[in-house]
């Protein structure tokens, strides 16, 4: 069968169909919002990368065992590009898989994955527990803090960034301004009064 492109509105529904986790749907659309950001900055496929942000943990809820691995068997018995299939896999490379990232999409899938998160534990601890005024000094001072958002592999980040051969404030501002873009959808709005 012939490889489809698949359309934000098909991908949205597989993720729905594999992923009823709040947080985790909230991350997939950070991801997603921060790929399509990168991907406009960079002049590339904006609706491309945005899919493959959308879907890359689309096995996590349910075979978080067999993370990436599954996904890939998904996307295949949905006729989903190879290469698609490629980038999403290699943002789990060693970790759960050994496929190296490569291109520039899948550098900045590995790099701003994980960093999404720490932009998301950074918002809410504000006063305002909104990502709309999140700096990039203030997430380089939770990085330096090993217990703040602990889950947070920061080698990987700073690998990301070696790979793209970005600076690390660079990379973060990336994500804060994606992140932004998406703010109501992952609970990161906040209150816009700033007030308490």
């Amino acid at each position: 069968m012939a490889e489809v492109v698949p359309s934000r509105e098909e991908a949205f529904s597989l993720l729905k169909t594999y992923n009823q986790n709040e947080g985790l749907i909230k991350h997939a659309l950070a991801v997603e919002a921060v790929m399509r950001y990168s991907a406009r900055k960079r002049g590339q496929d904006e609706d491309k990368w945005g899919v493959i942000g959308l879907v890359h943990d689309l096995d996590y809820e349910q075979f978080p065992e067999q993370h990436c691995r599954k996904t890939e068997e998904i996307l295949t018995s949905n006729n989903w590009p190879a290469q698609y299939i490629r980038a999403v896999v290699s943002h789990g490379w060693g970790i759960c898989t050994d496929v190296e990232p490569q291109s520039e999409l899948e550098k900045v899938l590995f790099a701003v994955d994980e960093l999404t998160g720490l932009v998301a534990a950074t918002a809410l601890v504000r006063p305002s527990k909104s990502v709309m005024d999140v700096e990039v000094k203030s997430v380089k001072k939770k990085w330096k803090d090993k217990s703040f958002a602990a889950g947070v592999n920061r080698d990987i980040i700073e690998k990301g960034a070696e790979m793209l051969g970005v600076e690390l404030s660079e990379l973060i501002d990336d994500v804060i301004m994606g992140m932004r873009d998406v703010a109501p959808d992952i609970g990161l709005q906040g209150n816009p009064n700033g007030s308490t």
